[in-house]
């Protein structure tokens, strides 16, 4: 963390000069599948490990941010990555980088480069940091497919103020010659997708168009025009999870994978903090009454995913524990969620230096609608909710740094 002033600062220079001093590890790495979006690029990638490892398939993947330890984020041959590993991995970064300056997405990325390069497998499953022209994941000149997941308003400081801008950024991924998988969109940020993609002759496979996915009496439908698969549904909840595994199963189809492989995709995967139902911890067992979920989407996207699914789930009393940071649009995360909260618990997140204070976030639930309290923690947010309503349904929300302490605390 002290090797940069900044914590993110976009450009691929310093990648390039350390990758170069560690021997272009991002040369030797296994087949790619490059996956950038605002929303679902975290389960439609582990959608993808699960179909590529259900036919015995060794897989890399790469994913960011952790929850509650940094091994998460390196995924080498299908197992996290071991302390051992990691630390001479980042001893060996470290060295050849020589103390010039690079941000600790960088290096790291770095590292997981070369665990990659130095281990057999058979593919290697790469997921955007922040954007995708300009993040580092982004050197790999021929991957073998690109994926670009729903594109919505985050990030702005970064990736641009409109729609248009911020699509242009995730349409970096795209290769000249590669396919892509184009997942729903609105028509402002397709727009820029297909202009991109014409412009380097890439493939592409848009919802809508060339795939479509849809639920229909209980089950998962996915048609292309090589034909149609009947699923379960997803194994992560929620309604937004069908595009997800739409998404996933268009790139298994392309890749050559069979009917197998893509039920496996939608059953069993597994990805924390996203609608996750807590079921066991010191958490759960101090409101034993309480049905007590997770989850870590923190833009208005992500609030919109969060009502349609609690809109699904059988009625009961729903109070939502939030903790978001100041950098997110936390009207616009509450906005939907209005309707579906009989309160809201606010509580700043621990140990994070860009946490909105829990006050801060009481007053935007209340503009919104939403009745609203100040917490001194999730534990004591849980107390209060339990004393007063033991059977009532519990969401903590807002963030995934929240998530990783709550996953933390809970063991």
């Amino acid at each position: 963390m002290g090797l940069h002033p900044k914590i993110i600062d976009l450009t691929l220079d310093r990648v390039h000069r350390l990758l170069a001093a560690l021997g272009h590890p991002e040369l030797s790495l296994p087949p790619v599948i490059h996956v950038a979006g605002t929303n679902g690029k975290g389960s439609t990638q582990a959608m993808i490990r699960a179909g590529l490892e259900q036919a015995g398939d060794r897989v890399h993947a790469y994913t960011s941010p952790h929850l509650a330890r940094f091994h998460e984020r390196i995924r080498v041959a299908g197992h996290l990555i071991s302390e051992p590993a990691l630390m001479a991995l980042l001893d060996d970064c470290e060295a050849a980088n020589g103390g010039h300056p690079i941000t600790f997405f960088e290096i790291t990325t770095c590292a997981a480069f070369l665990a990659f390069a130095r281990n057999a497998a058979d593919w290697t499953l790469l997921e955007v940091g922040l954007g995708g022209r300009l993040d580092a994941t982004n050197v790999v000149d021929q991957p073998r497919l690109t994926i670009i997941t729903p594109v919505s308003i985050d990030h702005q400081q970064y990736l641009g103020e409109t729609l248009a801008e911020i699509a242009g950024e995730k349409a970096g991924i795209i290769k000249r010659g590669v396919p892509c998988v184009v997942g729903p969109q609105e028509e402002e940020g397709l727009a820029v997708i297909e202009t991109r993609a014409a412009r380097l002759g890439a493939p592409l496979f848009i919802h809508g168009q060339h795939w479509h996915a849809f639920e229909e009496n209980g089950r998962l439908i996915y048609q292309d025009e090589t034909g149609l698969l009947d699923l379960p549904l997803p194994n992560l909840p929620g309604p937004h999870q069908i595009q997800n595994a739409g998404a996933a199963v268009a790139a298994l189809r392309l890749l050559g994978r069979d009917a197998a492989a893509c039920e496996a995709a939608v059953s069993r995967a597994e990805w924390p903090a996203r609608m996750q139902r807590l079921r066991t911890g010191p958490l759960v067992e101090s409101a034993p009454e309480i049905e007590l979920w997770l989850d870590g989407g923190h833009n208005p996207a992500g609030g919109q995913a969060v009502a349609a699914t609690l809109a699904r789930l059988p009625a009961r009393e729903t109070h939502l524990i939030c903790g978001m940071l100041n950098t997110k649009d936390v009207r616009g995360y509450m906005r939907p969620l209005a309707g579906h909260a009989a309160k809201l618990w606010a509580v700043s997140i621990p140990g994070e230096m860009n946490t909105l204070p829990a006050e801060a976030t009481r007053d935007a639930a209340a503009a919104e609608g939403i009745p609203a309290e100040a917490a001194a923690s999730v534990a004591a947010a849980l107390a209060a909710i339990a004393a007063r309503t033991p059977q009532a349904r519990v969401l903590i929300c807002g963030s995934l740094y929240l998530a990783g302490q709550v996953l933390k605390e809970n063991g």
